[in-house]
């Protein structure tokens, strides 16, 4: 598999991690204090780490830092827009297509040659 495809595989597996680490206690366990939720949340971090060093370091390989930093944004944007309308059970918003749209023109600015 090219390194390309290995580190946008991985970084969109650590991203899930990721954003349920940060968001996913608003929804279960809201009545709990926040030290629970941190620890709950770090436990769920290291497998994105796990996930997110490799993919950073493979990829640095074969991909500018810029470029590995924007691939990162679209894939967080790409995890967190269903993460929030199917698991957190928010309204789908206009802002997201603007975002997604302001995300594809750094993508072609930041990846032409």
């Amino acid at each position: 598999m090219k390194p390309q495809a290995v580190t946008v595989a991985l970084l969109t597996a650590s991203n899930i991690f990721m954003t349920f680490a940060w968001y996913a206690h608003l929804r279960n366990l809201r009545d709990k204090p926040w030290f629970i939720a941190a620890i709950a949340s770090w436990g769920i971090a290291l497998f994105e780490y796990l996930l997110q060093v490799p993919a950073n370091r493979i990829g640095s390989n074969v991909l500018r830092l810029d470029q590995l930093k924007l691939i990162q944004e679209v894939i967080t944007l790409s995890v967190f827009v269903p993460f929030s309308i199917f698991y957190m059970h928010q309204p789908i918003r206009l802002n997201f297509l603007w975002a997604a749209l302001c995300l594809a023109g750094a993508v072609f600015f930041i990846f032409r040659a």
